[in-house]
């Protein structure tokens, strides 16, 4: 996204929805209209789920997962009491630790319940033996595993794509950016393994670390990030997007000097320049800043992503569908974000079958941005038959048969170990 994007939004914004909790009577600048927030939430409310077809129930006989130690990776396994069946690849790089609780709480959880359901009962879960005192992203992934593979089943049942069961495709085909994981590779070899991604995938758009992470201002290598954004540029040339991903590694000042830097050489966002839980800092840096601010891959709060929306305290909202707890609450965010006139690039976690999860996400989204994520291809063996799964010119097509639309190896998911307590 260009400067002018990003002022054509705060344009938008401003006059959509007003100026965002300034002047207000009490002269707290975060206090939030009320209007607002009610539309806000109406917004969010309405119905995700669209299964008004399936005219008899989808009764749940059990939920299974099941660990590949070979690969890390683990799956979560629905089955019907009618023999459907569906299948998701979890967020495996937190499911080593956080599998007890998806064990205890939520699989026995929709266990005899209909799938139809879902939506509803993810709120009664939420308040089920109190496991909203769990809440954080270790207990949203447990509920996203769960969701994916009983929106897989009921695609299958249904026959239609879980774009289609969230309410209709609207993009068939996604865009990418490729993200690099290297932080501590110098300069000149960061930008050469850009130039390899982008002749690798045809991606028009790439997003690389600066800072040290979590860090107080502390590069990974000194000076490596001031030297890296002209560098990446130049390596790179005019037509290829540049994002960046700081992961809250500065305070406001010194994200503001490298936003100065990344807006000199054109770049597209800049994500978690400060620290993610830092709202009204991060809100400081938007306001600071013409270079677009992204901000949300750590969020699992629906509060804290409203208060962000509506208070403009970013320009592109990044829900990660594992992190915050699926493609119900994450079609939600997108809605409010899309409301207040912003627009949403979710993040992608780890590996596993993410960029599919992804396509589907993004081919539903009212609001999507230019590009999104891409880590590379998954350890999973996983095929379709609408979609090669695969970059082609920087593009990925998006599934089109029911459910994911994906088949995973047999023997692959035959060979993975049942986790019992």
């Amino acid at each position: 996204m260009s400067v002018s994007r990003r002022r054509f939004l705060q344009a938008g914004v401003v006059g959509t929805a007003g100026a965002f909790a300034a002047g207000t009577a009490s002269g707290h600048p975060l206090m939030m209209p009320s209007e607002q927030t009610e539309e806000l939430d109406r917004v969010a409310a309405e119905p995700v789920l669209q299964v008004g077809d399936l005219t008899d129930p989808v009764e749940i006989e059990g939920m299974e997962l099941l660990h590949v130690e070979a690969d890390r990776e683990w799956l979560v396994r629905v089955r019907s009491t009618d023999g459907a069946e569906g299948v998701a690849v979890t967020s495996s790089g937190r499911f080593h630790e956080t599998y007890p609780l998806f064990l205890h709480r939520v699989a026995p959880f929709f266990e005899g319940s209909d799938a139809r359901d879902l939506e509803m009962r993810l709120w009664d879960l939420y308040r089920h033996g109190s496991s909203y005192k769990y809440q954080g992203m270790l207990f949203w992934c447990c509920v996203a595993a769960a969701e994916m593979a009983i929106l897989d089943m009921l695609g299958k049942v249904s026959g239609k794509s879980i774009a289609q069961l969230l309410g209709g495709v609207r993009q068939s085909e996604m865009p990418i950016y490729y993200a690099s994981g290297h932080r501590h590779n110098t300069p000149e070899e960061e930008a050469e393994h850009l130039q390899g991604l982008v002749e690798d995938t045809g991606a028009k758009a790439v997003k690389f670390k600066l800072g040290g992470r979590m860090s107080r201002n502390a590069d990974s290598i000194p000076g490596r990030s001031e030297a890296l954004i002209p560098l990446a540029r130049e390596a790179l040339g005019p037509d290829i997007t540049l994002y960046t991903d700081a992961n809250s590694s500065y305070d406001v000042p010194n994200a503001i000097r490298l936003g100065r830097l990344q807006e000199e050489y054109d770049y597209g966002f800049f994500e978690e320049p400060v620290p993610f839980d830092h709202l009204e800092e991060t809100r400081q840096c938007t306001q600071g800043l013409d270079i677009p601010i992204a901000w949300g891959e750590q969020e699992f709060s629906a509060w804290r992503f409203r208060w962000m929306i509506q208070n403009h305290g970013a320009d592109i909202v990044q829900p990660d569908l594992h992190y915050y707890g699926g493609y119900i609450r994450g079609m939600r965010v997108a809605r409010m974000a899309d409301h207040m006139g912003l627009i949403t690039q979710p993040h992608m976690s780890g590996w596993g079958t993410g960029f599919i999860d992804l396509l589907h996400y993004h081919a539903a989204m009212p609001n999507p941005g230019p590009f999104h994520e891409y880590k590379g291809q998954s350890r999973v063996p996983v095929e379709s038959d609408t979609s090669s799964l695969r970059p082609e010119d920087g593009v990925i097509q998006a599934p089109t048969g029911p459910g994911f639309g994906v088949t995973i190896d047999p023997d692959y998911i035959e060979g993975a170990r049942r986790v019992t307590l």
